[in-house]
Formats: structure tokens, sequence, C-alpha cells
């Protein structure tokens, strides 16, 4: 059934302010709410954008322990960097607020006292681990211990990060408090639910019957839930930030962030609008769509619907167009290990380059499954795309009309076959990119856009304004109106995923303003124009950068490795009787060199006091044969003989493994005779 709506509210995912924001965020969230608002703007069409900062739960209070100082001091931090991040960016949010305003707590209070005072939550008790030496309840992620699946230690109370596994902190083996390191106990607490199982009919309804535009991952990922069977989810939280649960008896509880995150759309939305913010909300006739990665699915698609569902008089969401996860360099973004492109450090490092990242993260887009981004790529699409395709294209017809015109817009003389095959190919093309994003496809989007400067330049290669000047000057005129015609166009189609070059396009064109309906258009650019000084709207990127940003994540990881570093659990305990068994000596290395077609391997000639001996070691790619000779390092000497190849190694020498995955062969700090026995 057609759906007839006046305005669109544009929701994107509240970034928890914690830490800075990513390109993994960009790709899943932001660029792409951030091109759909847009290009309704350019249309014409009445749209709000709102976002903001996500200031409460455990991630916040867990960053504010570690470093020694408040909450407040960490959310004041990163919402500041995220929202300068953003506007440096080009995110066109209408607003950017966050859920520590005086605003949010009014709005969360009262949307919780409402639900709570139609008897809509559960109110029950449960246990849950309690600190005794720090006197609190502890949070999922302050509680540690092995993993029941896999054994690692310092599994999560939500999840192991070493297998994956869903967990719940009972499930732990030998747990453990992150805050005071005391093993908790269970004590007893009482919060309120949510009952989802009794909106479950009601939401297969709705998602799998009324939705089945929706993205096959997000459809996918909400029938999976509502196939396991809903259960009522707690709303509330023993933690001391957040918003108080506003009833009697609630002292020391808050509500639960994924309770109050959502409602921050609402409460930022007042900020903007307090005179008519309920007809973006409440008015059937909004079209409310969220941008969200797929870790937030459940909680668009499934809870917060059916919290206005509950409240009764808000709309609901008419689409939730999800993104899967970007990889980088082949690798999962880690913020804990500092695997990432932090927004804030690309705007620094690559000043009036926000367009590059956002044409290679649209490219890339994880529409409906993961991706990966590697600086290569990110190289090669600027270099072989913007660069020689579009950029190219923009820079042979301003330059030429430049030579040929004095940079005024000629008259057609009169189109011939090939001008008209060439104008029938990008006619279309407002209907044709109006289908794919008003269907949330942006990475195709934005192929058909970049497909008006292969037309392009496949026109001035195959009409040769430079040869044909000298027999027909009056064919050029129509060749370089046509093609000027086409930059105009690409300033339009490119405006909502490339703003910062479409502005200095338009610039270069002389244009005031960029109209969607004038997309297709032969007569967007006068006769008799004045276009402006045309510049190069793209820059190659040498290799020396890209390398550069490769060195810098590796770097990154390996100190935040190091800083982080947390010993291996101690071995199963041993008696005295097996240490003494083995016969670990002093050893001077005389002789070292690696070993053929063996990248690892090293071959070291021992002076061990008792005539030498040859041991190999796999140290070769943390160590070159001229360091080590010379040294007095320990070695096992009673080791049972192994070959290696042709070579037979008659013991082991001692290395320590560092954070960072390095070997550090073990010395001796005083001289002594080779042979000598390790006590």
């Amino acid at each position: 059934m057609e759906k007839n709506f006046k305005r669109t509210l544009v929701t994107a995912a509240l970034p928890y302010a914690n830490g800075g924001v990513h390109i993994g965020h960009l790709a899943g969230v932001y660029v792409p709410a951030d091109i759909y608002v847009r290009y309704l703007r350019l249309k014409g069409e009445p749209v709000l954008f709102i976002c903001g900062s996500d200031e409460h739960g455990v991630p916040v209070t867990m960053r504010a322990r570690k470093e020694g100082c408040t909450p407040q001091d960490i959310v004041n931090r990163y919402h500041s960097l995220i929202k300068k991040s953003f506007e440096d960016f080009g995110i066109s949010f209408d607003t950017y607020g966050r859920t520590s305003s005086d605003t949010h707590t009014r709005v969360a209070s009262d949307f919780f006292r409402t639900l709570y005072d139609k008897g809509v939550f559960l109110e029950k008790e449960s246990k849950q681990y309690y600190d005794t030496e720090a006197k609190i309840f502890l949070a999922d992620r302050y509680i540690v211990g092995e993993c029941p699946h896999c054994h690692t230690e310092g599994a999560y109370g939500d999840q192991c990060e070493h297998c994956g596994s869903a967990l719940s902190p009972t499930e732990l083996i030998n747990p453990h408090s992150t805050v005071s390191g005391s093993t908790p106990v269970l004590r007893k607490t009482k919060h309120w639910y949510l009952p989802l199982d009794k909106y479950q009919s009601w939401l297969e309804e709705w998602i799998l019957k009324g939705h089945k535009e929706w993205r096959s991952n997000v459809y996918g990922q909400c029938k999976s839930w509502l196939d396991m069977g809903l259960q009522p989810r707690a709303v509330s939280r023993d933690l001391d930030w957040g918003i108080p649960v506003p009833v009697e008896g609630a002292e020391g509880k808050v509500l639960y962030v994924w309770f109050d995150a959502p409602i921050g759309y609402i409460s930022n939305t007042i900020d903007l609008r307090p005179n008519d913010w309920q007809t973006w909300w409440k008015d059937p006739s909004t079209r409310l769509v969220h941008f969200i990665g797929k870790d937030n699915i459940v909680f668009h698609c499934i809870v917060f619907p059916t919290m206005l569902k509950a409240e009764g008089s808000y709309i609901l969401p008419d689409n939730v167009p999800a993104n899967e996860f970007l990889n980088l360099e082949d690798q999962k973004i880690s913020t804990s290990r500092n695997w990432a492109v932090w927004l804030h450090e690309y705007n620094k490092d690559f000043p009036g380059k926000q367009d590059v990242m956002r044409y290679v993260l649209t490219a890339n887009a994880p529409e409906t499954k993961d991706n990966n981004f590697t600086w290569k790529d990110f190289q090669a699409r600027n270099n072989n795309e913007l660069v020689a395709v579009y950029g190219n294209f923009v820079n042979r017809a301003l330059q030429l009309t430049k030579k040929y015109e004095e940079g005024k817009v000629p008259a057609v003389n009169i189109f011939t076959d090939f001008d008209l095959a060439t104008i029938a190919e990008f006619t279309d093309v407002k209907n044709r990119l109006e289908q794919l994003i008003n269907t949330f496809h942006f990475r195709d989007a934005q192929k058909e856009a970049m497909e008006l400067a292969r037309i392009g330049n496949k026109y001035l290669a195959e009409s040769e304004p430079w040869k044909v000047i000298k027999t027909d000057p009056e064919r050029v005129k129509t060749i370089l109106n046509l093609a000027l015609q086409l930059v105009a166009n690409l300033s339009i189609a490119f405006e909502p995923f490339l703003p910062f070059s479409s502005k200095r396009l338009r610039k270069m064109l002389n244009l005031n303003e960029c109209v969607w309906a004038d997309l297709g258009r032969t007569d967007i650019l006068k006769e008799g124009h004045q276009l402006s000084e045309p510049s190069l709207l793209f820059e190659k990127i040498e290799d020396d950068v890209v390398e550069a940003q490769v060195k810098k994540l590796e770097d990154a990881k390996k100190t935040n490795e190091l800083e982080n570093f947390e010993p291996d659990p101690i071995s199963n305990t041993i008696n005295f009787d097996d240490f003494s068994k083995l016969d670990i000596r002093v050893g001077l290395i005389e002789n070292c060199e690696k070993v053929p077609k063996k990248d690892k391997l090293l071959k070291f000639d021992i002076n061990d006091g008792m005539g030498g001996r040859t041991i190999v070691s796999g140290i070769a790619q943390h160590y070159s044969p001229e360091e080590l000779i010379g040294k007095e390092v320990c070695f096992i000497a009673n080791l049972a003989p192994r070959k290696f190849g042709n070579i037979e190694s008659q013991g082991m020498i001692l290395s320590a493994l560092n954070a960072d995955g390095q070997l550090s062969v073990a010395t001796i700090d005083r001289k002594v005779k080779p042979g000598c026995k390790v006590q």
C-alpha cells in the first residue's frame, strides 16, 4: 500500500561518549544517514536529522574508573570530541544533543513513569552479583572469570571475547570483581522489566507481515529473535551513573541505558523544536527512519517500537536500514586494541579530504554483509576513480572552455546523432538515482553518479575537441556546451555523497545553488554564463602517505598491547623435583647464522664450557645473527636432541615473549664462565 508522508524524521544511532568515532561507525551509520538526509533536502522535502551522545551506561563508568575521574568528566570530553569530528567531516545533523541534559532526564523519566502508571512493567526480584568490598551491585562487564566454553581467563560477565560466546555472570568459573578484585556474592535485588513476550504477536504482525521491504539482514535478525520467543527485559540497573528510576523504593537504581538512549532521539528533537516536536514524533504523516549498525537492530526494531507502542501516542519506525560491520585491513575493528581509524585523526591527517573517505566508505558500504577497508583500496579508489575519472573529466571540460571560449559557456550550434546518443545516456539519471536512494541502496547510487563522469570522459575522448577546433570551431562550441552540462549534472548528483567537492565544483561553475529537479537537464548552464577559475577537484595520494597510515595502525596496536598487558595465567603447579630435572646453563654465542630455506630459524654455535654445542632456535624474525654474537644466554642443556633438517639441535635457548609479540633472549647481567649452572 502506498504511504503518503509529509515529512521525514531521520535518526542516527547515538554514539557512546566513552571514546571517539571511527570509520566503522561512519560506514555503518553516519555516512549513509547523511547521504539520505542531504538527498531529501536537495529535493526540498521537510526533514530533520537527529543525533547526540549516549552518555550513560557501563562503558562510561568503566573508562572513568580506569582513568580515575568522574563519568561526567568522561562524557564532557568525548561529547565535544565526537561533535566536532562530525562537524569537520560534514555530517549535517540538525541537532547533536546529549543524554545528560536536563531535557533528556525529564523526558526519559516521564516516559518511564507513563509506562509504570499504565501497569506495563513487571516488577520482580532476582539474584545478581554484589561486591562486598566496594559495596555495589556489579554490572556484567565488571565481572570476569574463566569462560565455561573455551576456558580462557578474563571472559566478561556478558561475553567471552576469545570465543565469542554470549554469557551470563553466573556461568563464569571463578568469577571476580574488576572493581575490587574480590569474589562477588549473589544477592537479591529488585528491578522493573518490559514484558516483550506480551508484544510478541503484535511484533510478528507489524514486522514479519508489515515490513517485508526491510533489508534482508534486518528482517532476518528480527525473525530470528521472534522465532526464539521474546522474554521480559530489565529496564533498570543497580548503578550510580544514569537517570534515577522515578518511583519510590528505587534508590540506587537508574534506567538501563538501552531504555534511556533511544528516548534521546525524542529529547534532542524537543530541544531543537520545542514548539512543534510532537508533529515530528506523533503525527502519522511523519516518516520515521532509524540509521543504525547491526548490533542495534534488536533495540530499534523490537525493543524501542515496543516502548513506543506501550506508551501509545508515538509513531513507529517506517524503516531501519541497518548496515553490517566494516573490517579494517582484514581484521575486526577493535577499540580496545586501538585497531581503528579514528575520525578526528583522519580529519587532521587528511585536511580537505573528507569526500575521499566518504566516497571509499560508500563504495565499500557493508549494506547487507560485512565488508573491508584497506588503505591500499582507499588510495586506489582516490587515484583511479576520483582523480582519473571524475576529476579528470571536470578538469578537461573546464580547461578546454577556458582555452577556447575564455571561460564562458558557448552556444549550441546543432546536436549530432552522437551528441543525442550521449544525452540519452544520462537524461534518466535522476530517476535511476531516486529509485536507488529511496530504497537505501547508496553504494549502487554512488556508482550511478560516477557513471556520469565516465560518460563525460568517453564523450570528450571520442569527440576530440582539441582536434576539431582546427577545422570546425562551431562544432567545438556544441561539444563544450554538452560537456559543461554534464559537469553541472555531476555537481548535483554527487551533492549527497561528496558535499565538499560538490561545493567546490559549483564555485568553479559559478553556480550559487544546487537543485535536484535540474538533474538530467542539458540547459543548467545558460549560454554566455561566465565560469570561475578552474582547479583540480581531487589530487593523487602517494604510496608513502598510505604506508604511513598502515604503520600508524600497527604502532598504535603495539603500544596499546604493552599498556594493557596482562600476564598469562600461571601454569599448573609442579613440585621442586620436577624443576630440578632441568639443567639450565650459561653459554656464550660464538657464531650465529640463518638456516637456509627456514625463515624463522637461526643456528647457534654455543661455547658451553664442555667442548661446545649447536642449538637451533626459532627467533630469526626477532633478531639478526649479528645482534646475538657475543651474548651470554641461558639454555637448557639436558633437552633431548632434535633434528631440523640436517641440523641436530642440542638444547633450547630461553626467551621471554613480550606483550607486543616480540621475543627477547634470556641473558645474565654479570660476566660468568660458559657452562655455569643456573640455580
